[in-house]
């Protein structure tokens, strides 16, 4: 079984058809097997895990060959008792990172495979730069030799974007259209009505 299907992204859904969370195929079917979600066919069918692995898998659709089938592989689940939208944060990780600043040196502006890239920090840590959202950024490999144990404006070189935390769900409305699917497109306008709602909430405490 390939890893990379298995690790491939699913969109989850709460139970009113709102955006809340990417998952991977691995994770769905835990989830499937477990009676907490439904995998989302066309037309907001929903299946349960029985009903899912009866369905042929086409042609041109991925499936996940066991030993007397193949199983189609999900590309949306919802959460059958979920109604809420989280206010989760964007896990810190080098991922994340590189995808905030859409794999974009933040320094000279060229879009890179992720293993030609680096996390830069503005303030060296040397310096006492802390390694959190607001410090650190993406860098190729020349810029971040380049600017060294440097500040920016020390090394006469000029920030594309100041680095800032994302919020979670702006964070998942960037994801998806970057990494969007046919499947999701009609979930997706869900989420800036999410998001919105979501920071006038915030705003009023």
């Amino acid at each position: 079984m390939s890893d990379a299907i298995l690790d491939a992204p699913v969109l989850v859904l709460n139970k009113s058809f709102y955006p809340i969370h990417v998952t991977t195929v691995r994770r769905a079917f835990a989830m499937l097997f477990k009676g907490v979600a439904k995998a989302v066919g066309p037309d907001y069918t929903l299946f349960s895990i029985d009903s899912w692995l009866e369905l042929r898998v086409a042609a041109d659709e991925i499936g996940i060959r066991t030993v007397n089938r193949v199983i189609k592989v999900p590309q949306v689940i919802l959460l059958v008792s979920y109604d809420r939208i989280p206010k989760r944060e964007v896990r810190f990780s080098r991922y994340n990172i590189f995808l905030r600043d859409n794999n974009t040196c933040q320094y000279c502006g060229r879009k890179l495979p992720r293993k030609e890239l680096t996390i830069d920090h503005v303030i060296p840590r040397s310096r006492g730069g802390k390694t959190v959202w607001e410090n650190v950024v993406t860098a190729c490999v020349e810029c971040n030799s380049r600017k060294g144990n440097r500040t920016p404006e020390e090394a006469g070189m000029k920030l594309i974007r100041k680095p800032y935390k994302p919020s979670y769900l702006n964070f998942l409305k960037n994801f998806t259209k970057n990494n969007i699917r046919e499947e999701w497109k009609q979930f997706l306008n869900f989420i800036d009505a999410a998001y919105w709602n979501v920071e006038l909430e915030n705003d009023n405490k």
